[in-house]
This record gives structure tokens, sequence and C-alpha cells, in this order.
């Protein structure tokens, strides 16, 4: 090779991998993160692209090998040329990004105005003592990056609004919802409406919670949370009456994950128009068609 020119990404990728025999002795070639990130520093670009580019060749990260036989490499591919949007880097959303990240989304851009205190320590998942007073979400792209340096995370600094709502979800494949109030909810709502994308809807009070998966020609959240009576008063947010313990938004931000995956892959039942309503504390299981 001329020492003049600099290799091309697959050259690089096809000296730098290996075959090696997974746990049950077949032969892959795979690409470490050491490896992937010495050729993102030799060429200037980004982990995520190396992996996107060894992906194409049939090579796989080695940090995904344990996916391989329930996500195929071309479906791991599609993983990480996707981009979802998850808003609320609290309790739900901090287990919806950390299941994503380590799955392999590619992009993934992390919504939240808020800073970790020391009441997040019980569930938020990446809140520390030493995350304290410092932003949701520019935490959980440093935590992510420990995890999985190839997942590209936007961090938004700023609580959702309807002026800000299109222009940080548009380019979203999915999006997630993980706030704590109705409010911000319906506002997620018909912005997701307006983008045509789709959103899986989660929320956790106490030892219950619910899961929906929403695409822009359903029934909108507004069904769920505004009442048409007039006079009444608009429903107590029982998160905050009930609190929320570690368990119960790491299960159902388990299944928000999930119901992006199987959106993405276009795989499996979805919970679209119906709900999925989950009572821990007496292992109850209910499901409601819309």
């Amino acid at each position: 090779m001329n020492p003049g020119i600099k290799p091309d990404i697959q050259e690089l990728l096809n000296r730098k991998s290996k075959e090696i025999s997974d746990p049950v002795g077949r032969k892959i070639r795979i690409i470490s993160n050491e490896r992937a990130i010495e050729i993102s520093i030799a060429l200037g670009c980004s982990i995520r692209k190396v992996f996107l580019e060894a992906l194409k060749l049939g090579i796989c990260p080695y940090i995904y090998l344990r996916n391989r036989d329930i996500v195929s490499i071309d479906e791991q591919l599609k993983l990480s040329e996707s981009t979802v949007s998850v808003i609320g880097a609290g309790g739900l959303g901090g287990y919806v990004v950390m299941l994503l990240a380590r799955i392999g989304i590619g992009r993934l851009i992390v919504v939240d105005y808020d800073t970790f205190d020391e009441t997040n320590l019980n569930r938020q998942v990446f809140s520390t003592v030493s995350s304290l007073g410092l932003p949701k979400p520019d935490e959980t792209r440093l935590a992510v990056n420990l995890v999985n340096p190839a997942v590209e995370i936007i961090p938004y600094n700023e609580k959702l609004d309807k002026n800000n709502a299109y222009e940080i979800i548009k380019d979203a494949d999915v999006v997630v919802d993980a706030l704590d109030n109705i409010e911000d909810r319906l506002v997620l709502g018909r912005a997701v409406k307006k983008s045509g994308i789709p959103m899986v809807h989660g929320a956790v009070a106490g030892f219950d919670g619910h899961v929906m998966t929403i695409f822009p020609e359903d029934m909108d959240l507004e069904k769920l949370y505004v009442t048409k009576n007039p006079g009444e008063k608009a429903p107590k947010q029982m998160e905050k009456i009930l609190g929320v313990p570690s368990i119960t938004p790491c299960i159902i931000g388990g299944l928000e994950a999930m119901e992006v995956i199987k959106i993405l892959l276009k795989r499996g039942k979805s919970l679209r128009n119906k709900m999925a309503y989950i009572d821990l504390e007496n292992f109850r299981f209910d499901l409601f068609q819309f």
C-alpha cells in the first residue's frame, strides 16, 4: 500500500476484523470495539459509521454477537441505521435508552429539561451520586458512550413544547413517550400526528403501568386523557400520588423498547390499537382493544 494513500474503510475492516467461533462453535467474522475505534480515528469518522460498513460486509460488531441468532445481520444493520427519539430521560426513558443502545439503535435523540436529584436514585438508571445536579440528556450520553460508543446520542436539554416538538422529532423513525405528565404527552401526541411518525406510549404509577403503540392514522392520546364532559376535572397524575419504585419503569421501559424493535424490524405483533395494562403487585396483565 502506498504510504501516501489513506486506506478505505472496507480495506481496514477486512484487515482488522477476525474470524472467531461463536458460543456454539460456528465461525463468524467480528470487529471489536477497540479495532473499530482505531478505524474511526484513522479515517476521522464515527464509530457508528464503522459498524454500519462492517455490517454491510457481513462482519458482526463483537458487541452484537449475542444478538445474532434472534436479530440477523441485515436486521442489525437496520437498527444501526435507525433513529429513535426518546422524550423523557428519567425513570422510563432511562431504561428505554439503555436497552435500545445495547441492542444497537444507531442514533438516539434524548429530550429532557431536568437535572438529576437525589430522589431519582431509586429508579432512574443513569442517575448516580456523581450525576446529581447535572442535565439528564448529557449524563445519558456519557453513560451510553461507556456501554456502546457506536450509538450517537443527540441530547436536547430543553422542555418539549408546541413550538419545538415537531423540529425535535421530525427526523426520527420512532418516537418513545417516556414523559411523566398528561399535558406534555398531549403536546407530543399532536407532534407525532403532524410528523407521521409512530409513537410508543408508556406510563407508570406505583406498581402499575401501561404500554401502547400509536401510528399516525390510529387513535390519539386525547382519547385516553382528555375528558369531554364540561366542568369535569382532568385526571390526577397518579405517578405523583403513588410514586414510582424501581421495578415498574424497568419493566414498562423494557416493553416500550420491544415495541420500538418490532416497529423498526416489522416483526411480531405490536400493541397497535391495543393497550397492555400491567399490575405487577398482583401479577395481572390486561389487554384492552381500541
